[in-house]
């Protein structure tokens, strides 16, 4: 019967502490929410790349679409993230691989301008992915860029030289010429 007070006093505190959980709850957000993934306004996000390889790269979107004054000197065009084209970015292969995943569903979907701008994303992260250097010259090559497809194919060649498909791949790089 030792234990019947200590609950007893603990009672009261657990009690107020799941009433302020509720009331808490019914308060609203402070941040905005992010936009609908579904919203047929939005254009295919491109990632704005930043130095630490801790967080994820988010697009303007993500971040409220606040534009900084940088974004506004770059034609209309292009935005941070082709900007942010020529930082280096730290070594991280799961983002890679997470790029090569978005960059597969653009594929598919017949966007070859994102699928490959995902693509070269992929291969910033880690320079030695050469399923990304090789989705990457598909994407290049399906867009009419025979310059930059031969390109990616040879970098793929040399990342896998005694590939599989190495065989299908020459012959490929034959046709760009």
């Amino acid at each position: 019967m030792s234990r019947c007070p200590l609950i007893a006093g603990l009672l009261p505190v657990a009690l107020a502490a799941m009433l302020a959980g509720i009331a808490g709850a019914q308060q609203p957000p402070s941040a905005p929410l992010p936009p609908d993934e579904d919203s047929p306004i939005k254009a295919a996000p491109r990632p704005t790349l930043r130095k630490d390889a801790d967080q994820p790269p988010q697009s303007n979107a993500q971040q409220g679409g606040k534009s900084s004054s940088s974004d506004d000197a770059l034609p209309p065009d292009e935005d941070a993230s082709s900007a942010a084209a020529t930082e280096k970015v730290a070594f991280n292969p799961v983002q890679s691989k997470k790029f090569v995943g978005v960059g597969d569903f653009y594929f598919k979907k017949g966007d070859f301008k994102a699928a490959a701008q995902r693509y070269r994303d992929a291969t910033r992260y880690n320079d030695a992915n050469s399923e990304a250097w090789l989705k990457l010259g598909e994407a290049e090559e399906k867009r009419e860029s025979p310059k930059t497809a031969r390109a990616a194919y040879d970098k793929y060649l040399q990342l896998a030289p005694k590939a599989k498909n190495a065989a299908e791949i020459k012959k490929r790089l034959e046709k760009l010429n």
